[in-house]
């Protein structure tokens, strides 16, 4: 079966999932307001940058995950998918993933956000698989730390192989969807990679190799645009 990977964040989101959940646990008060929000916005500068150390963002990300009881965390991410997410579900998302699926194509997720925040996220856009960051897990809670390989730049590519094997499915005629540099990896290992909304730099390589650049902002339901 083909495969259709969407990136999440600034992708299908009209914003990212993981600094819009640390803005959120600041605005409920269950983090230091002040500092967590300038260390929030100092990793997601990184990441837009192309030098965020995943690791070190992670003992700083998970650790509500890790201090919370569970079902203090699960209350929390029903309202942040009530208040924060559904608003930023781009309507032309939801149109590009459904033109995938009449044509029979498996819709998977690939996101280096964690599974935790992005689950009932791919839920809800109607994805068949979610391949996301795994914060570690043991003995029924949270731990600050990342299990496994992060699905960040290169480990996005490592995970998807993973997954492939699993389910015995291959990269044949294969889709990508995303909006940032970090990943040229997993685009330049699919058949068919799509710009969306780029950063600046992905628009510069996708204009260099001739790629479709897209937008899903608005009305414009996945319409192609000058890069």
């Amino acid at each position: 079966m083909t495969i259709a990977l969407f990136d999440l964040d600034n992708t299908l989101l009209a914003g990212d999932s993981d600094y819009e959940w640390g803005r959120f646990l600041v605005e409920h008060g269950v983090v230091d307001g002040r500092e967590y929000e300038r260390r929030n916005r100092e990793f997601y500068e990184q990441y837009k940058q192309g030098r965020l150390d995943i690791h070190e963002f992670a003992a700083f990300a998970y650790r509500p995950l890790a201090e919370l009881p569970m079902e203090r965390l699960l209350a929390l991410r029903d309202a942040y998918m009530t208040t924060r997410i559904r608003p930023m579900m781009l309507p032309a998302a939801r149109a590009l993933i459904e033109r995938h699926r009449r044509r029979g194509h498996r819709i998977v997720v690939v996101t280096a956000t964690n599974r935790f925040v992005t689950e009932p996220i791919a839920q809800a856009f109607g994805a068949d698989d979610l391949i996301a960051t795994e914060p570690e897990f043991r003995d029924g809670r949270y731990h600050a730390r990342i299990e496994g390989i992060p699905a960040f730049r290169e480990g996005k590519v490592q995970r998807l192989e993973q997954w492939l094997r699993t389910h015995g499915e291959s990269r044949a005629g294969s889709w990508f969807y995303s909006d940032s540099h970090n990943d040229l990896p997993l685009l330049e290992y699919v058949e068919h990679p799509v710009a969306v909304d780029p950063d600046p730099e992905l628009a510069r390589t996708a204009r260099a190799r001739g790629w479709p650049v897209i937008t899903l902002r608005g009305d414009a339901e996945g319409q192609a645009v000058n890069a």
